[in-house]
């Protein structure tokens, strides 16, 4: 691994989802705490609306959401980013920055924590990863190829 730490990464399956599956709907809530530096990914058939209803995540809104999607008749991984819009902590050029810098880690500490999915499906490495970055600003809300996920091992 490139920059995940696995000790710091805690890992939970919400109610519907199992370490093989299913892969539709399979979402991934990605959090952290700024002050350990921990990483908390839930997996599961929905977004984990109680970490996401938490003060600081709502107001830092700094979550990394993402879900596999049929994408040209193969599965393939999106990832939204919350750049700016609504009530949010920072500017939208430095909260860009940040998700850019920190998007790696967060692609490894999904690939990393889903792992047993992937041992279970390994085609699903091959499968590409494309980032939805929101915003309310033009230059900031793209959606980009980041490679293909076997990258992010």
């Amino acid at each position: 691994m490139k920059r995940l730490d696995p000790r710091k990464l805690h890992v939970t399956y919400l109610s519907g989802a199992g370490r093989n599956g299913p892969l539709m709907p399979r979402r991934y809530t990605l959090t952290h705490s700024d002050v350990t530096g921990e990483l908390f990914l839930s997996i599961g058939r929905e977004y984990d609306a109680e970490r996401l209803s938490h003060w600081y995540t709502r107001l830092m809104r700094d979550e990394v959401l993402a879900e596999w999607q049929m994408q040209n008749g193969e599965p393939g991984l999106v990832v939204q980013c919350h750049v700016s819009g609504g009530f949010v902590f920072g500017w939208g050029g430095m909260r860009n920055g940040i998700f850019r810098r920190e998007l790696p880690l967060a692609l490894e500490a999904i690939r990393f924590g889903d792992r047993s999915l992937l041992e279970a499906h390994p085609a699903l490495d091959k499968a590409g990863v494309s980032v939805q970055f929101q915003a309310v600003q033009p230059r900031y809300c793209v959606t980009e190829s980041w490679g293909l996920l076997r990258d992010y091992s």
